[in-house]
């Protein structure tokens, strides 16, 4: 048995925890090929060969928007079978649903009605989770509804980002916290890009005591007794990172609220995340806080960007609050070396998976291998999907756990492992080391 061989059957045998999804409750499992096609990832491929919509298929879009888009993204397909998107997405086809065909205008239809004969409930998810030997995955709160899926399922808190900025609004973090404020419980987060005009909230923001009323309130009404592993939110690299805005910066700044530019943007989100911090940590909270990062908004997705500086910037945020696990998943592989080093050097820091302009072949392979350089086993999460339903996550498993087993293999042939250092790495990063870091180990 070569060493390749050997680490694919090791790593067959580990039931992963796939740490973050955005997969419904409702319907858990594909719909239809539009849940397939239509993932956001492959539209932007579509988008890129010539597919003329770029924007994503919106979760309750009737049949006749459904089987326009599908109709609209057939004639692409065939410029993308170069891509990791085009691979993955094949391998649900074939092995879920036996079809090695290429999708037409002439068949896509047969094809569609082989996935929904499947159904979409429950028992077809956790059918396909087993078959992707996924013991756990992790899911949007909002997403949870009656908990029918409590079972095999943990929970994000994804509410108010107000660590993230929006183009050419400079009060964000203020409109984020506001929204939180008016709610009861949690809600679905803002979209990247809304009009404030659209929500005419009760409760405003007004004061330096408005803020920090709302942070309570924002903490008070977060469930953690809900199966809840992290509170997520985005980290935006355009806003310079610091401790120590003052009262009055900030009372001034919220003055300047309808004039507000950069230097107001910077001081509502500093200010609002040290006061959260500062609250989160007084309470004792034990719950890791989980940030994407590096990834900003273009027209209808995101483009991979960060600044340097950032880095530096939030690792002095990291360094006063060592009671709290700051774990992130980065969409810039330029900067990945320069998060390895922050995590070696701060122990309540883990990275997680491959996120967004970082789930492909190649990339995987050298975020792995920087990591496998330089960080602890146990402070590397190996895998999250970002599946919007169970099949996209088992087609994500399939990819990731066959190039774990090249660069372990890769490292065994080298003399850097053995096989038995190399089987114990990967069962902390698919499994041990995840379910420790949020409690469930």
């Amino acid at each position: 048995m070569t060493n390749l061989e050997f680490m694919r059957e090791t790593l067959a045998g580990i039931k992963m925890f796939d740490v973050h999804t955005h997969i419904k409750a409702t319907n858990p499992s594909a719909r239809g090929l539009h849940d397939i096609l239509l993932y956001h990832m492959v539209i932007s491929d579509l988008y890129s060969a010539g597919c003329p919509s770029g924007n994503r298929l919106v979760d309750d879009a009737g049949e006749e928007e459904i089987e326009r888009r599908i109709v609209e993204a057939i004639p692409y397909i065939k410029y993308i079978q170069n891509t990791s998107c085009y691979y993955v997405m094949n391998i649900i086809l074939k092995e879920l649903y036996d079809w090695d065909q290429p999708i037409t205008l002439e068949n896509w239809r047969e094809l569609d009605g082989i996935i929904k004969g499947f159904g979409c409930d429950k028992e077809r998810a956790y059918e396909v989770m087993d078959k992707a030997g996924i013991m756990k995955s992790n899911t949007e709160i909002c997403r949870r509804f009656d908990g029918s899926l409590d079972d095999r399922f943990t929970y994000s808190l994804e509410w108010s980002f107000f660590t993230r900025a929006q183009w050419g609004v400079y009060d964000t973090a203020l409109f984020e916290l506001e929204y939180a404020y008016n709610c009861d419980g949690p809600r679905d987060p803002l979209p990247v890009t809304c009009k404030q005009s659209d929500y005419n909230f009760e409760k405003k923001i007004n004061s330096i005591d408005d803020v920090k009323l709302a942070i309570a309130h924002y903490i008070d009404k977060t469930p953690f007794e809900t199966n809840l592993i992290f509170v997520t939110s985005h980290i935006t690299t355009v806003i310079k990172w610091r401790l120590g805005v003052t009262d009055e910066e900030m009372a001034q700044a919220i003055q300047n609220r309808a004039t507000a530019g950069e230097y107001e943007r910077d001081v509502y989100a500093c200010y609002i995340f040290e006061k959260f911090l500062d609250e989160y940590a007084a309470r004792g909270i034990k719950t890791p806080l989980a940030f994407s990062i590096g990834a900003e908004p273009l027209p209808y997705e995101t483009g991979s960007i960060m600044r340097e500086e950032t880095i530096l910037e939030i690792a002095g945020i990291i360094e006063k609050y060592p009671s709290i696990m700051f774990c992130f998943s980065v969409s810039n592989m330029a900067q990945n070396q320069a998060f390895c080093t922050l995590c070696r050097e701060l122990p309540n820091v883990a990275l997680t998976g491959y996120w967004w302009h970082n789930f492909f072949v190649s990339f995987i392979e050298k975020v792995l291998c920087e990591r496998l350089d330089m960080v602890a086993a146990n402070k590397q999460v190996g895998f999250f999907s970002d599946a919007y339903c169970m099949e996209w996550a088992y087609a994500k498993a399939r990819l990731v756990r066959e190039t774990t087993a090249k660069v372990l293999a890769d490292r065994i042939d080298a003399g850097m492992y053995t096989r038995e250092s190399a089987a114990f790495i990967a069962e902390q990063i698919l499994r041990d080391g995840p379910l420790k870091l949020v409690g469930l180990e």
